[in-house]
């Protein structure tokens, strides 16, 4: 089992899929962060090309990403 401290609190937490909050501890710093993205605090660096999204697994993960971001955004759980 792989421990990795929590972006937001730094505490510790495991890296597994048991974990449905990973990278962080526990909803609330999930949330954090979240907001610390819809806030503008954070940002990429640069757009993404279309040679970024010729890796269909990258393809995935990130309609993944984008659909649970959505979920949360309008508070379906």
């Amino acid at each position: 089992m792989t421990k990795i401290k929590c972006p937001i609190c730094n505490c510790e937490t495991e890296w597994s899929p048991d974990n449905k909050y990973r990278p962080f501890c526990s909803e609330r710093c999930k949330t954090i962060d979240l907001g610390g993205w819809a806030s503008g605090k954070y940002h990429i660096s640069s757009p993404l090309t279309p040679e970024d999204m010729e890796d269909e697994d990258t393809a995935i993960e990130i309609e993944k990403a984008l659909q649970e971001q959505l979920k949360n955004t309008h508070g379906n759980s």
